[in-house]
């Protein structure tokens, strides 16, 4: 509070100085701002089986497969994840519009499929997914 003179008489002022203050709720709006993308934490949860139906598919897409080994193809050719980026990025000259498959055994660890899909990301497709089997209907 601060001391206001008037002439002979001498009475508090009670406004609050708000400067201090909005200066620190922005430091604190740009903390939570930053901070915030990076506390996001996976739970464990038992996913859903679904029935999903097949997706309609314009042209032929491609496929990558990825055996329980570790085995990674590309259509036809067999190889690495070297081999499977040069290919990518030979046909990403070509064509970076195309569907590009998943088709990974489920015994694959996930840091290996997680891989394989930033390779197709970082050779500039857009369009990933992943191929499944479908779950039988229970009677």
């Amino acid at each position: 509070m601060a001391m206001m003179h008037n002439k002979n008489n001498k009475r508090l002022m009670a406004d609050i100085n708000v400067t201090p203050l909005v200066d620190v709720m922005l430091v604190l709006l740009i903390i939570f701002m930053v901070t915030a993308p990076m506390m996001t934490e996976g739970l464990e949860v038992n996913l859903p089986e679904t029935t999903a139906k097949a997706l309609r598919q314009d042209d032929k897409p491609i496929v990558i497969t990825i055996k329980q080994n570790g085995d990674i193809g590309i259509d036809k050719i067999r190889g690495d994840r070297k081999i499977l980026r040069q290919e990518l990025d030979k046909l990403g000259r070509q064509d970076r519009g195309r569907t590009i498959l998943i088709k990974a055994d489920k015994k694959v660890e996930y840091g290996l499929v997680v891989q394989v899909m930033a390779d197709v990301k970082g050779a500039g497709f857009d369009n990933l997914g992943m191929v499944t089997i479908p779950v039988e209907k229970k009677r």
